[in-house]
């Protein structure tokens, strides 16, 4: 299996198109503790079969298990720094003081030494915004990232979360004061949550955001175990976080998952590896975000990559997974001009 680059979004760094995302790493903490607890001798045996498969870039966050998320990738990749893509994000709380969340030019600064020590490094290949900080003028941010930059502790900034105008608005400023553009949107995208492409999307074709898709298995619900009639499974996170994560009416995920049923009898593929691969077609996707708990976990979302769905089988997905987009979106789907989401797009999601 030979994993594909693409660019992330109008950038020069090529990207694998399967990344890994550290979640699980650390373990800490309600949330992140009901998605792993991966230590360090495990997390370096998965950043092993990760590199030996071109995998080759690492996704985490400060928030993840309260700054372990980092510390344990920092672990793994010991002695191999020169081999793998270091992304990390910031601005959701660290703790309950005033400067603990937020991307003021203080909260920046702290948070990137902090995790240039976390992971071991001396830069960081992708510093993203973990969300819009509606309390700081983008101006600072703005500048704050243009210092970083600089100073050659970050390569590429990007963000994650933010609405359509919370994106444009920042790209305008950048533009404006000569400070560096966002290359890349870290979304959630997936086959039971296809909001991103009613607005992110055209925006990200038009600006050159590449998107990274965060929860591609729709949080866990498109693992192929949650099923009609079926009690969840008695290790699925779902039972303790699915208030955390995009919502989903029950009939609907159903109705993906009897169609992920019948090509998964085509292909002989799991159903995870439909839906990630389904992602991989759609326009600005530079990246896919997996997660795993454990080697098995990982070598089966491997196998996402390597082959493609056939326009049939893409179409099925469609039909299936497809909502009626909220106004003002929903009036111009009749009409071609407004909603054609694939013209070429060879910097974007090639």
């Amino acid at each position: 299996m030979a994993m594909e680059y693409r660019r992330l979004g109008a950038s020069g760094l090529k990207v694998p198109v399967l990344s890994f995302g550290a979640g699980t790493f650390g373990g800490r903490g309600p949330l992140f503790g009901a998605w792993g607890n991966t230590d360090a001798r495990e997390a370096r045996r998965l950043v092993d079969i990760c590199l030996d498969a071109g995998i080759t870039m690492f996704d985490t966050a400060d928030v993840y298990s309260g700054g372990a998320s980092e510390e344990v990738l920092g672990e793994a990749i010991k002695g191999r720094r020169d081999q793998v893509i270091l992304s990390t994000k910031t601005s959701l709380p660290m703790g309950d003081g005033p400067g603990d969340a937020g991307s003021s030019r203080s909260r920046l600064i702290t948070a990137c030494e902090d995790a240039l020590r976390r992971l071991g490094t001396d830069h960081l290949d992708l510093f993203q915004l973990h969300a819009f900080d509606a309390g700081t003028p983008i101006e600072e941010v703005l500048s704050t990232l243009d210092d970083l930059v600089r100073a050659g502790k970050v390569r590429y900034v990007g963000i994650s979360n933010f609405s359509g105008w919370q994106a444009m608005k920042s790209l305008s400023i950048a533009e404006r004061y000569g400070h560096p553009r966002y290359v890349a949107h870290q979304v959630y995208y997936s086959l039971i949550g296809r909001d991103y492409e009613w607005e992110l999307m055209p925006l990200g074709l038009d600006q050159g955001l590449g998107a990274l898709v965060w929860s591609p298995l729709g949080w866990g619900r498109l693992t192929g175990k949650v099923r009609r009639n079926t009690p969840l499974p008695a290790g699925s996170r779902l039972h303790s976080t699915a208030d955390y994560g995009p919502p989903v009416e029950n009939e609907h995920l159903y109705g993906v998952v009897d169609a992920l049923d019948e090509i998964a009898q085509e292909t002989g593929k799991a159903i995870p590896q439909i839906a990630i691969n389904w992602l991989l077609q759609r326009p600005t996707v530079s990246s896919v975000i997996i997660g795993a708990r454990n080697e098995e976990q990982l070598r089966q979302n491997l196998g996402a990559v390597g082959w493609t769905l056939t326009p049939d089988q893409l179409a099925k997905l469609d039909k299936a997974s497809t909502r009626t987009a909220p106004y003002p979106y929903f009036p111009y789907q009749r009409q071609e001009g407004f909603t054609r989401l694939n013209p070429p797009v060879a910097d974007v999601a090639a």
